[in-house]
């Protein structure tokens, strides 16, 4: 049955494609143009104005096609994918360059987020690539800054996503080294090796407009882009497990962990998913490969500053820190945790209830395919995105392009093998 779900959202933009262009258009737009009118944040109404025009003009092109009855046809302006590429380049690339370039400015780490040209997850992934040059740790002792600690002086991330934030350490302020751009290329390059990997299959317009130019993708792209350069590299690793590259997938899973723990739900189902394909031997070499990449990235940051490294990476997404996460959202994991300890308690147990219903499901029909695998994911990260007691609506990008991205995998693979776990 769950074999299914993929080939049912596969056909949901099947029967009327324009007319549901139409809808996702318009709604984007609606939502684009609230944002860029009430937002507080700089970035956000840039983007706002950008977007409302990109998502116009995909509007425009999809009712110019529905109106003159026009097929898909070899001429690019017949094509569902001139709105697309309406969207990437006018609400995608437009604003990212023109918040890269006002940024130069220079208005970072300022109490005043109508003048911020990117969000704090791009100044303090950058800072901890500083950090790490001059002092062999990313992470900042919150106990020892002879004031109260603030939220911002936290690097909630893995050593390995301080990468993204060395060109600006080494290179210093430039329109080149903003991590932004990083980010974008991984997400980027990942998506082309994943496709490569797949045999070239053809993208549908449903993925990409779930993955690529929906709004939580177009406007993390402009704004941050951390969560972007997570989701690619989980998209890679599934993938690279789905064409029986054991190894290969542990090693990219290990970096995504150890960049950012919300991936850990995903390498356990990449786990399963070889285990399901190739057996308890090919499990048992992936997750050495797994173990060791970790003990590689993580092990000298963790000696190097043991204390601060828990602090950042472990105390204070769980809440435990010296600081409370700021992260807030409408989903029910933070409204039942908001009542009071008690709501925080209940919100846990739910969570962690929700852990247990989901690894029975994965294990009592594990996946065999990168479809099955990646709806998996989706669906545990986006539960896991629903009941965590601190998260924030934008964290919804991880389901929503993983889901499309879900769609570009072909519904059997000539090489697909199950071996049975000895």
């Amino acid at each position: 049955m769950v074999r299914q779900v993929p080939e049912g959202l596969r056909r949901l933009w099947s029967t009327h494609p324009l007319i549901l262009d139409l809808a996702i258009y318009f709604a984007c737009a609606v939502y684009a143009l609230i944002l860029a009118g009430t937002n507080e944040f700089y970035g956000f109404r840039v983007w706002g104005g950008f977007a409302t025009a990109a998502y116009g003009l995909a509007f425009a092109h999809t009712a110019w096609l529905l109106a003159a009855g026009h097929r898909e046809t070899p001429r690019w302006w017949h094509s569902r994918w001139t709105g697309v590429a309406c969207v990437a380049v006018v609400g995608m690339l437009a604003p990212l360059l023109t918040l890269v370039f006002r940024r130069l400015t220079g208005v970072d780490w300022l109490t005043t987020p109508w003048s911020w040209s990117a969000q704090p997850e791009v100044w303090v992934i950058e800072r901890s690539a500083s950090l790490l040059l001059g002092t062999g740790t990313p992470y900042v002792d919150v106990h020892a800054l002879g004031r109260l600690p603030e939220v911002n002086d936290y690097t909630p991330y893995g050593p390995v996503m301080t990468v993204f934030g060395l060109p600006r350490a080494l290179f210093g302020d430039g329109p080149f080294t903003d991590a932004r751009l990083y980010f974008a290329l991984t997400a980027a390059l990942c998506a082309w090796a994943s496709l490569r990997l797949l045999g070239r299959p053809r993208v549908p317009v449903a993925a990409a407009q779930l993955a690529v130019v929906f709004p939580l993708t177009a406007l993390t792209f402009a704004v941050a882009g951390p969560d972007l350069a997570i989701i690619g590299l989980i998209v890679l690793g599934t993938t690279l497990a789905a064409k029986d590259h054991p190894l290969a997938a542990a090693a990219v899973l290990a970096l995504v962990v150890s960049a950012k723990l919300t991936a850990l739900p995903a390498a356990v189902v990449v786990a399963v998913l070889i285990t399901a394909r190739l057996g308890a031997r090919a499990l048992g070499t992936a997750t050495l490969a797994f173990a060791g990449v970790c003990a590689a990235v993580n092990v000298p940051v963790l000696l190097a500053g043991p204390a601060a490294f828990l602090e950042h990476v472990v105390r204070f997404p769980a809440g435990l820190g010296a600081v409370a996460s700021p992260a807030t959202s409408p989903f029910p994991g933070y409204l039942i945790a908001s009542t009071g300890e008690a709501g925080h308690v209940l919100a846990i147990v739910l969570l962690l209830a929700a852990a247990l219903a989901l690894s029975w499901w994965l294990l009592r029909r594990p996946p065999v395919t990168g479809s099955d695998a990646m709806f998996r994911i989706a669906v545990g990260l986006g539960t896991s995105i629903l009941l965590t007691p601190a998260t924030r609506f934008g964290y919804l990008v991880y389901p929503v392009a993983l889901f499309g991205a879900m769609l570009c995998f072909p519904r059997e693979t000539p090489d697909e093998r199950i071996v049975t776990s000895s």
